[in-house]
């Protein structure tokens, strides 16, 4: 795997992730555009479902249901508004996975993308929402060459896939590992400092950081937790963790594959970040 691309609760304890896995190797940092895990919360319904009495089984389906027709209503609405709008604005649609920079009713440029692969995540009392948000938003700001600091999800995903365990890093609590060796947090480098006292050796900043049969989530701010070039050149910020970007996997365009995001292709996202100002509207449906 080629590394590319909130905060757990409870102490830098260990918490479980599936059954255990080798010791103490370094493993590369797996891509955010990599083929999605069965979600835990659709393993987990799928237990429930075929134990559980058949009125619970009934009640999740109408639940499903009444979310379903409330979802498109929302995209009806957000569709019909965009129909409306005057001006430059950029609409989206998930269904058709395609995105248009519309001037009133001319359309300046259209491009295909990536849009969220509409599962879920659990992982204790977290819960993550990989869909695309069906709303009405505005572009927050605009980056070049930016760098993705991966989300907690990143690493609950990871460690379910490869069967590690799970623990926090936490800045000022090194952690002993088996041979004797201190793995702690010393500015913005993670390092380990070997029992004989020699100086802090920093860990890649291209690999994952397991030791021990765990998978250790770097503090913010480290350099393990950023990711040069998972964004591909620019970013368009829609809010609340929501962007449009590039991705080094230009073959998910067209797909339902993103934790959320909307992936372009390298030349289209280009073209937006020349194109689109900050403050323009952006109509999700």
């Amino acid at each position: 795997m080629l590394r590319s691309v909130v905060c757990l609760a409870g102490a830098a304890g260990v918490m479980g992730i599936g059954s255990l896995a080798g010791a103490q190797r370094p493993l590369p940092r797996t891509s955010a555009t990599s083929a999605p895990l069965l979600p835990v919360s659709r393993a987990m319904a799928a237990d429930s479902g075929r134990r559980g009495p058949t009125n619970l089984i009934e009640s999740t389906a109408a639940t499903a249901e009444a979310a379903s027709a409330s979802l498109l209503a929302a995209a009806a609405a957000v569709r019909a508004a965009a129909e409306m709008a005057e001006g430059l604005r950029l609409v989206i649609s998930v269904e058709e996975r395609r995105l248009w920079w519309m001037d009133g009713p001319d359309t300046l440029f259209s491009a295909p993308v990536a849009v969220g692969k509409g599962s879920t995540l659990r992982h204790g009392t977290k819960v993550w929402d990989f869909s695309s948000p069906v709303s009405i938003r505005r572009v927050l700001g605009r980056t070049a060459a930016p760098i993705w600091v991966p989300p907690d999800w990143h690493y609950v995903e990871l460690a379910e896939r490869e069967g590690l365990l799970l623990s926090v890093l936490r800045r000022g609590v090194p952690v002993r590992l088996q041979d004797g060796r201190l793995l702690s947090v010393r500015g913005e480098n993670i390092g380990l400092a070997p029992a004989d006292g020699l100086p802090f050796a920093p860990l890649p900043r291209d690999e994952e950081i397991v030791f021990d049969s765990t998978l250790y989530i770097p503090p913010f701010g480290t350099w393990q937790r950023r990711i040069v070039g998972e964004l591909g050149g620019y970013k368009l910020d829609l809010g609340e963790g929501y962007l449009l970007h590039g991705t080094r996997d230009q073959s998910t365009i067209g797909t339902a594959s993103t934790h959320g995001c909307f992936r372009l292709r390298d030349a289209d996202i280009a073209h937006l970040y020349e194109q689109v100002p900050s403050g323009t509207r952006v109509y999700i449906y």
